[in-house]
């Protein structure tokens, strides 16, 4: 930057002197042009506006069309992000990290950013965590700024989404940590933080910290946060109040987060809570069926253009549950299908849902032979899963099946699952260890 500096003014026949101001000594000018001094943001536009040019012409010695089309392109594939487009995004950004010379830090940061979330929502998230990761190591992503919030949180989601529950929470813990060193009051970072680690608390089955903690953002999102922000700690604060089986507290939470977050420009964050509304509806006491399916009908239309494959599947099982309400089994079961097709991709224990919802439908309309072997398949498969809140759920669901359909063995196997799922093993067997001695 200083032998660019140097040139320029050469090149205008200007001495060091008529670049200097009553903020900048002609001698600091000498000390920037031999690349002893790194001038700041506003030092570098003041010396620009006396050499004709742009600070980044300065940074980068590269013409101002040039990096004009650069910026261009990267506000365009931030646009296409937004807008679903990931594939394009994902594409543009490529292209712009390949010709990283031309970028400045800035650029570089923005565009490694827009990659790894384009990855993200292209549900390629072994490729994305790496990517995540490298981000949060660079000095250059400030900690506590709005970047590393998202870094921060996408890394932890990352995690939760591939079934590693314990370092997306180590992940959510570190960052909620390095937001209260900073000193200040609890912001919108840490809303956005500790939302996240409330779903991942949920989903461990630490229900009293994911308690705990969205009572403390509550009030703080309430004062401070933006709309999609309250409405990011009603919805996780809903999972809570569901997991101890307060329906209808659940469904009041989550129904005042789409509330908050039904005009909000990210579409697909209102169709995921459209989808978990209706979800609930399914659960309550007074289920709302044709309601649920209105809401998941149009959710569903929206994840088809910016949802990931594992979002549209999530809203394709609870369309199986609202149409059985319905007895439109014909409609359950091809959304059974289309769930299991969305999955297919890689290992997710929402396949196991689908599966045994497929399974439960051949057995009602008699199809023995084909509602035991779907069982069945569901069963090896999540034997594969490490045990969790949501596997002893699954396996749960399994055991009802089973239970509803007489199968008194497969439904009680299920069940120990479930109780091993949460940590609870099994209990001393005297007779077992007798039999071990006698042998």
């Amino acid at each position: 930057m200083g032998k660019r500096i140097r040139n320029l003014r050469v090149k205008l026949g200007l001495k060091q002197q008529d670049l200097a101001s009553t903020d900048i000594s002609a001698s600091y000018i000498s000390l920037i042009e031999s690349g002893k001094r790194v001038p700041s943001d506003a030092v570098l536009a003041t010396l620009a506006r006396k050499l004709g040019c742009s600070p980044d012409h300065l940074r980068t010695g590269h013409d101002d069309h040039v990096l004009e089309d650069i910026r261009l392109k990267l506000s365009f594939a931030e646009m296409a992000l937004r807008n679903g487009d990931n594939g394009a995004a994902l594409q543009s950004f490529g292209e712009l990290l390949a010709k990283s010379e031309v970028l400045d830090r800035r650029m570089e940061l923005r565009a490694r950013i827009g990659q790894a979330t384009a990855l993200e929502k292209l549900d390629r998230i072994e490729a994305a965590i790496p990517v995540f990761e490298e981000l949060l190591k660079d000095p250059a992503l400030a900690a506590g700024s709005d970047e590393w919030c998202r870094v921060s949180v996408a890394l932890s989601r990352c995690y939760r989404n591939m079934g590693d529950i314990a370092l997306s929470i180590e992940i959510g813990e570190r960052a909620m940590t390095t937001l209260d060193e900073l000193g200040l009051d609890v912001t919108v970072d840490h809303i956005q933080v500790g939302s996240t680690l409330i779903g991942s608390y949920f989903m461990r089955g630490d229900l009293t910290r994911a308690h705990l903690l969205a009572q403390r953002l509550i009030p703080v999102a309430e004062e401070h946060g933006g709309r999609a922000g309250r409405g990011a700690v009603y919805w996780n604060a809903g999972l809570v109040a569901l997991s101890r089986r307060q329906v209808p507290e659940a469904l009041a939470l989550t129904e005042r987060a789409l509330a908050l977050m039904a005009d909000d420009d990210n579409l697909r964050h209102v169709a995921i809570l459209k989808t978990n509304v209706a979800w609930l509806q399914l659960q309550s006491d007074h289920p709302d069926p044709e309601r649920a399916l209105e809401l998941l009908e149009d959710a569903g239309r929206t994840l088809a253009e910016v949802g990931t494959g594992v979002e549209q599947a999530r809203c394709e099982i609870c369309l199986i549950d609202a149409n059985t309400h319905l007895g439109r089994w014909d409609e359950a079961t091809a959304h059974a299908r289309r769930a299991i097709g969305l999955l297919s991709s890689g290992p997710r224990v929402e396949a196991v849902g689908a599966r045994v919802r497929l399974a439960e439908l051949h057995l009602l309309r008699g199809e023995t032979e084909e509602g035991l072997q779907a069982l069945h398949a569901a069963t090896r498969q999540l034997r594969h899963f490490t045990p969790s809140y949501e596997t002893a759920h699954e396996w749960r669901h399994l055991g009802d099946v089973w239970k509803r359909h007489g199968r008194a063995k497969e439904a009680l196997e299920a069940y120990d699952q479930a109780l091993v799922a949460t940590g609870m093993p099994m209990s001393y067997d005297p007779a077992r260890s007798l039999a071990r001695q006698r042998g």
